[in-house]
């Protein structure tokens, strides 16, 4: 399914190029990355999938932790009952948020200075009054087994959003849509917003990778990992 959502069009973009339709829930259909789990908590809910240049602007090379929180905030638009009703803040919209509440300086706004999961924590509370848990995992070894795994399957249990990731050595911010434990280890349900170019069905998103299963082994091993998990509570409400 994709959604003319939120996005810019030719008449009202300051950028040159057209939005374009957005895609919702891109994982579904997806299998798990083990025969038989022993656990697996995935989002349950509608999203939709923001990437680069998805409405106009061309963000390449630094815009991947906008589109990771715009995905984030187009789930609680659509799931958590009480947040204000309005797309996803766009890229100008962010910058001017992130200065208004005093995290940047002016000549952050317009720049192409990148974001992370705390700039993101403070934004999804700035628009939607959602707070956030941030968790850091000292090193993609074995501490995003020990630590990062059970607080994600505790996570989309209660809030079920979808989660941002970011790191140091792995600087590249990605989404996450679910954990996976087998016999042989965990494996994250990794959402990939460096996506550039036309509009993709869910079929070839997947091929291409761009919603995947990944190890745990396949990070960074070296790398600390920040994770920003919004607080819904939206199972307990449904309970």
């Amino acid at each position: 399914m994709a959604i003319n959502w939120g996005g810019y069009s030719s008449e009202n973009s300051p950028f040159t190029a057209t939005a374009i339709p957005l895609l919702t829930n891109i994982h579904r259909g997806l299998p798990p990355p083990v025969a038989d789990p022993l656990k697996m908590t995935i989002v349950d809910g509608d999203y939709q999938y923001y990437h680069y240049g998805c409405d106009g602007q061309d963000d390449r090379g630094w815009g991947c932790g906008y589109r990771t929180l715009q995905t984030m905030a187009s789930w609680l638009i659509h799931n958590v009952e009480g947040v204000p009703k309005r797309p996803p803040p766009k890229i100008p919209e962010i910058q001017q948020a992130l200065v208004t509440m005093m995290d940047k300086p002016r000549p952050f706004l317009g720049s192409k200075d990148w974001i992370g999961t705390f700039e993101a924590s403070l934004v999804l509370s700035y628009f939607y009054n959602v707070p956030s848990k941030l968790v850091h995992i000292r090193s993609g070894g074995t501490e995003l087994d020990l630590v990062a795994v059970e607080e994600l399957h505790q996570h989309f249990a209660k809030n079920s959003c979808p989660v941002m990731m970011g790191g140091d050595r792995d600087n590249s911010s990605k989404g996450i849509l679910g954990v996976c434990t087998g016999t042989d280890g965990s494996y994250l349900l990794i959402v990939d917003p460096h996506y550039h170019g036309r509009q993709l069905g869910r079929e070839e998103t997947q091929k291409r990778g761009w919603v995947e299963w990944k190890r745990l082994s396949q990070f960074n091993q070296s790398s600390f990992y920040n994770l920003c998990l919004p607080q819904t509570d939206v199972k307990t409400q449904m309970g």
